[in-house]
Parts: structure tokens; C-alpha cells; sequence
């Protein structure tokens, strides 16, 4: 296998799709609030944009599982070109969607065609060596972190020219990973030649079999941790920035893209060499120790300054995730790997309902008094996950991580 990513066309084809679920994510927020207005005729639009979130993750929790364990069966290649072909279809739809409900279904598809995040995983799982997979989720996150940086930045100025072409700018670019991947995108596992068994097709029996099982309960408990700490960050920076700093629109966009910048260039290049020189347990526990310094200087800040200078350190809180990636992978064979893959998503899927709400009650108490004390409550969370990873089978000491 070539080191070099360029000359390895499956992985660039897998890396462009996830940017693109990401982008799809992040390009709606900037003009989902006009958008709604528009099409509901009411100024009052809070409740639909919780709504149309919470539904997104919904389809997202629902259908990972699914979509992970039909490429178990099927093949990853077809379930792949299938959702990408979907989510080209389904941004024209939004493109020229002129009621409520055709936003709320289009919403809806979107969140079921974005659950191929599982069949990702696995496709990387399936053609990458154990010693390079810390790398590869690294790559893999870096990839979410671009899409995000993208995705409102095409939203917000699309938008400002025409409300639905940042929605009509996505159909393409789907369409155009769609083709690169029928024409460039090989098979990863050979399809398993056993019938299909409709159970698979049940939402609730992946997660029935994942959450029976000893071994596998701990990783799902921190990839939900995990998940959930970063939801609020979407949830509450924004008011948090507007509050403790009054900060503007720009001054709260130009902290987010230096996050998330900070955060891509962290889960680039540095998940490997950590794994490697830390092993995987205290790559995990340096993460999680770097994102509560952060959280904590921040809840504390009294200036704005103060959290751009401590943004390197909060965004290597990043770093052990390809580690604890790349654990997961080892619970199950290859057999049950995308199934146990949509699993995983899945469970980020139910953070990504739950907390929001969870964190932005939480806000509405402290933000008379104090609103840092939000990050205090992520930092909590945070602490829960630790004696989960200290319980955790690791390799027994820092891992070769190829570059």
C-alpha cells in the first residue's frame, strides 16, 4: 500500500465525503434562520430551528446503524454511491423546496444520506494496516474540521446572493464526488454471500447487540462523552462570545475559524506521532487534559484575547480521538465492522439530540451571573469519561503509528 495520500485514490474519495457531510452540516446554519422566515411567514422561528436540528440527528441516529450494516452485506462501494447520489438529489429538492414540510423532509433525507459516515469508518478500517489507523482517523477528523470551517463560511456568503443557492453549490459538489467515486472508488471487503437478514434493517438491533455486550458498552459510553462536550460548543459559543466579550458576528465567526483551523492542523498531523510516543491510553487522557485547560481558561476569561492565545492547547483536546478510533476498530471482526461502525455514529447522533438541549438549559441559569460556567459543566462531563478510559484495554505501550 503507498504511503503517500495522494497516490491513494480510495482514501481521497472517502476524505472528499466526509467533507462534503460536513459541509452539508455546517452550510445551512448561516441561512436557516432567513430561510425559515421566508418559507413559514413568522419571525418567530427558534422552535423550527431546534426542530429541524434535532430531526437531522434523528435520521442520523436511526440510519447509521442501518447503512453500516447493509455494507457489511452488500459491499461498501454501492451504499456509498447510493447516499451520495441521495444527497445530491436531496440538496436540489431543498434547492427549490417551498413549504415547511418539503424543508422539514428534505431536512430529514439529508440527516439519512449523512448516516454514511459508518460505511466511511469502516471503508477506512477495511484498507488501512493496524499501524497506520491513528493516523488515518486523524486525517479522517481533519476532514470534519475543514467541512465545518467550509460549510458556513459557503453558506453565509452564497446566501447573501441567493438564500437557496449555498443548497443548490452542495448538489454539485455531491454530484462530483459521486462521479469520482464510480469511476475511481474500489470495492473495500468482498460482499458477504450470506441472505440478507431484514433484522439488520431494524434501527434498534444493531444498538440492541452493541449495548449487551461488556466489552463494547465502554467505548460507546466515551464516544457519546465525547460527542456530547462537543455539542456545546455549536450550542453555546456564539451567546457565550456575545455576552462575556459583546462580541460581533465577525469576531464570533473569526473565533470559530480559528478553532477549528487550530483544531484541523491538530488532527492532521498529530495523532500519530502522539499514539506513538504515549501509546494510546495517555494519548486519549492528553486530549482530554488539554481540552479542560482550555474549557477553564476560557471560563474564567476576562478578555477576548485570552481565549485566541489559549486556542492551540484547547484544540489539541483532539488528539487521542483517532486513538480511541482506532481501539474501537479491534472490538469486532471484520464481518460485523460497519455494522458496529453505524453503531458508533448512531450513538454521536443521540448526543447530538440530547445535549444541546441539555447545555443550553443549563446556559439560561448561569448566563446572568456568570456565563463562563458553561465550559465548568462541559469540563464535568469531560472528567466523567476519564476513569472510562483509564478501564479500557490498550495496547500496553506507545504503538508504532505510521506517518
Amino acid at each position: 500500500m503507498t504511503t503517500s495520500l495522494t497516490s491513494n485514490k480510495p482514501l481521497i474519495v472517502i476524505f472528499a465525503a466526509i467533507v462534503l457531510d460536513a459541509v452539508g452540516i455546517g452550510l445551512i446554519f448561516p441561512i436557516l434562520p432567513s430561510l425559515l422566515k421566508e418559507v413559514s411567514h413568522t419571525q418567530d422561528v427558534a422552535p423550527l430551528i431546534g426542530t429541524m436540528t434535532a430531526l437531522y440527528a434523528l435520521m442520523q441516529f436511526i440510519f447509521a446503524p442501518v447503512l453500516g450494516a447493509l455494507s457489511d452485506r452488500l459491499g461498501r462501494r454501492p451504499v456509498l454511491l447510493i447516499s451520495l447520489g441521495g444527497a445530491a438529489i436531496n440538496y436540489l429538492f431543498l434547492a427549490f423546496a417551498s413549504n415547511l414540510w418539503m424543508l422539514f423532509v428534505g431536512r430529514a433525507i439529508a440527516g439519512l444520506t449523512s448516516a454514511n459516515i459508518s460505511v466511511a469508518t469502516a471503508y477506512i478500517t477495511d484498507i488501512s494496516p493496524a499501524d497506520k489507523l491513528a493516523r488515518r482517523f486523524g486525517l479522517f477528523n481533519a476532514m470534519f474540521g475543514i467541512g465545518f470551517i467550509i460549510g458556513p463560511v459557503l453558506g453565509g456568503t452564497l446566501g447573501d446572493t441567493w438564500l437557496r443557492l449555498p443548497f443548490i453549490a452542495a448538489a454539485v459538489l455531491n454530484a462530483g464526488n459521486l462521479l469520482l467515486a464510480f469511476f475511481v472508488l474500489p470495492e473495500a471487503r468482498k460482499p458477504s454471500r450470506a441472505k440478507l437478514d431484514l433484522a439488520v434493517l431494524n434501527p434498534l438491533q444493531p444498538l440492541k447487540w452493541a449495548f449487551s455486550s461488556k466489552s463494547l458498552l465502554p467505548i460507546i459510553m466515551l464516544f457519546i462523552t465525547f460527542s456530547a462536550t462537543g455539542e456545546a460548543y455549536g450550542t453555546c459559543w456564539a451567546l457565550w462570545g456575545s455576552d462575556t466579550f459583546h462580541w460581533s458576528g465577525l469576531w464570533i465567526g473569526l473565533s470559530l475559524g480559528a478553532f477549528g483551523v487550530c483544531q484541523t492542523l491538530s488532527q492532521a498531523f498529530l495523532p500519530g506521532p502522539a499514539v506513538k510516543w504515549l501509546g494510546e491510553r495517555w494519548a486519549v487522557l492528553a486530549g482530554v487534559a488539554c481540552a479542560c485547560v482550555g474549557l477553564t481558561v476560557m471560563a474564567f476569561a476576562t478578555d477576548g484575547w485570552m481565549v485566541f492565545a489559549i486556542m492551540p492547547i484547547f484544540a489539541l483536546g483532539g488528539i487521542g480521538a483517532p486513538a480511541l478510533q482506532s481501539l474501537a476498530t479491534r472490538q469486532v471482526d471484520e464481518s460485523r465492522q460497519g455494522q458496529f461502525q453505524g453503531v458508533l455514529a448512531s450513538a454521536v447522533s443521540l448526543a447530538s439530540i440530547v445535549s444541546p438541549l441539555a447545555f443550553s438549559s443549563f446556559y439560561f441559569v448561569v448566563r446572568q451571573e456568570w456565563p463562563g460556567a458553561i465550559w465548568l459543566s462541559v469540563v464535568a462531563v469531560y472528567l466523567l469519561a476519564v476513569p472510562l478510559v483509564i478501564g479500557l484495554r490498550f495496547a500496553s505501550g506507545p504503538a508504532s503509528a505510521g506517518a
